[in-house]
């Protein structure tokens, strides 16, 4: 049984926030993009624990998978069978509040 997907407000800003500012520039490169975030999010409805650990954090349950340069950070809830999706976050701008 696959694990359910649920984004947090924080997450679906932050997507929002990010394609806007490159689809003023470059609308296809947007596209692109957003596909990547969603099929490597959608890859862990089946494999949840796919990422690393957060570092700094030092919790098995919260993790993150990259789509270049972008961090996807998520919480893994092995009894609820959720992935929560918490932030997606620019790999220079440092750590993110989660």
């Amino acid at each position: 049984m696959d694990f359910k997907i649920v984004w947090t407000l924080h997450a679906r800003q932050d997507l929002r926030d990010i394609a806007s500012f490159i689809d003023a520039e470059n609308p296809s490169a947007a596209l692109k993009l957003g596909d990547q975030v969603f099929n490597r999010v959608k890859s862990l409805e089946q494999f949840p624990e796919l990422g690393r650990v957060v570092p700094n954090y030092f919790r098995s349950t919260l993790r993150e998978i990259v789509v270049n340069p972008y961090r996807i950070i998520y919480r893994f809830r092995p009894k609820e069978r959720t992935v929560e999706i918490l932030r997606i976050w620019h790999g220079a701008r440092g750590e993110p509040e989660v």
